[in-house]
């Protein structure tokens, strides 16, 4: 997963997010209060990854804090998962205008941050939240409707796709099989 060898310079999280905070790689970052560049455990075994930070996100500088947010953490508390053990980034971590998802080439520019995050936290696990994350993390064509809850494997990293929690938000019927989708997580993540 190796994209742009400039980032192996930055050796931590807070070297690599100083630097990122300082990107001008795509147009987002005009248009946004600031950079998200992740939040939680920089040693955890679960990272989960979304797609683009929201109003709230961009407000408060930090990913999953609005109501998809705290949706997610009702979510992970229901299979005994507490946000402090994981860590949580999105693919964009600049808002897009109108809370649109990034296009092509703003995601392929937050991308290497992303990459270069895997590296340095080494997850065992990654959940991917939403179509854009599954795309990027198990394969371009994917559709997260037809993987969700499938175990891909990249590497010496269990990934998982499943709906956004937004999606949940807007579709009630959602919730059950991203239920079953967090009870496998559990399951596996007990495993690691």
């Amino acid at each position: 997963m190796k994209w742009l060898p400039l980032l192996d310079q930055y050796d931590d999280l807070a070297n690599l997010q100083q630097y990122c905070s300082q990107c001008r790689r795509c147009g987002l970052r005009d248009n946004a209060r600031g950079v998200v560049f992740g939040d939680g455990d920089p040693g955890a075994r679960l990272m989960f990854v979304g797609e683009a930070p929201g109003a709230d996100e961009d407000r408060l500088g930090k990913p999953f804090v609005g109501a998809a947010g705290q949706l997610l953490e009702k979510i992970m508390g229901s299979v005994e998962l507490q946000r402090s053990d994981v860590y949580i980034a999105n693919i964009a971590k600049c808002r897009p205008p109108g809370n649109r998802l990034p296009n092509q080439e703003e995601a392929e520019a937050c991308f290497v941050y992303l990459v270069r995050q895997i590296e340095l936290i080494q997850p065992r696990m990654i959940v991917c939240l939403g179509g854009l994350a599954t795309q990027y993390l198990v394969h371009k064509d994917a559709r997260v409707t037809l993987v969700r809850g499938n175990v891909y494997e990249k590497g010496s990293i269990k990934i998982i796709p499943t709906f956004h929690p937004s999606a949940i938000l807007r579709d009630a019927n959602k919730k059950k099989p991203v239920w079953d989708d967090f009870k496998k997580i559990k399951e596996l993540y007990d495993q690691t």
